[in-house]
């Protein structure tokens, strides 16, 4: 039986809000409550006209997003408040495509 390698073809859009997040959460070195946070995120994503899906859905993914960056360690939570820690860039789409191109790369 032969099997057939299969390439499979992604289209990784930029995640806005996550980058948003970072771009808040590394900008200033303070604690965050939730709400204040996804009004600035909210703000800035307007700004840039990359608001779809209307608020609520969007404070949802805006909420699961922050937990993925806690779970990974670039955020910190204390209690109900959230801080970016030092490697909060990592997870800028950015520097995501950057490391993607290395690794094709090599």
């Amino acid at each position: 039986m032969a099997t057939t390698k299969r390439t499979r073809f992604s289209r990784r859009l930029p995640d806005h809000v996550t980058d948003e997040l970072v771009n808040v959460l590394g900008d200033d070195d303070k604690f965050f409550g939730f709400n204040d946070l996804f009004e600035l995120v909210y703000d800035r994503l307007k700004e840039r006209n990359a608001v779809s899906g209307g608020e609520e859905m969007l404070r949802l993914r805006a909420y699961e997003k922050l937990q993925n960056l806690v779970t990974r360690g670039l955020v910190e939570k204390s209690g109900k408040e959230y801080k970016g820690l030092d490697r909060i860039e990592e997870a800028h789409s950015d520097n995501i495509a950057a490391q993607q191109q290395q690794q094709q790369q090599a």
